[in-house]
């Protein structure tokens, strides 16, 4: 079972996808419910602390804004568990927003330096760019798959 970092981090859908593969899927859900269901935070949906903006500053510099920085203190652990990863771009809202465009390159350029597996594909435009795209998913998590066994 391979751990797969799946961006957007938010896509439920590609979170079903490597599950039903058999593989552990690492996306954001878990992480935020974590922190939601914590005690100690006073405030949901206001889960960063200013302690993640320090810890952070491990993935950005401290010129960068801190939203950036407490966004990689949830992403980078995360990341560094990450055995694969699939890296979805051009994806409508519905199929994963992830909210900060500055978080995003640094996320996929950090994905790209780490040197694991990579599938990257364009979300897809209509239902035959839909079926290559779950085929190469599928495709990958397979060879994924027996690469481990």
């Amino acid at each position: 079972m391979t751990k797969i970092f799946i961006y957007p981090t938010t896509s439920l859908i590609l979170s079903d996808m490597v599950a039903r593969f058999g593989h552990t899927p690492i996306g954001s859900a878990l992480a935020i419910r974590e922190r939601i269901q914590t005690a100690g935070i006073d405030s949901p949906p206001l889960q960063m602390t200013p302690e993640d903006a320090k810890k952070g500053l491990r993935w950005a510099a401290v010129e960068v804004p801190s939203g950036v920085r407490g966004r990689m203190s949830l992403y980078g652990p995360q990341l560094e568990e990450a055995e694969a990863a699939i890296i979805i771009t051009d994806a409508e809202f519905a199929f994963g927003c992830m909210g900060c465009a500055r978080t995003n390159e640094l996320l996929v350029y950090l994905i790209k330096k780490k040197k694991i597996p990579i599938l990257e594909l364009r979300y897809p435009a209509d239902e035959v760019e839909g079926n290559e795209f779950v085929a190469a998913i599928r495709d990958f998590l397979r060879d994924l798959g027996e690469e481990h066994d």
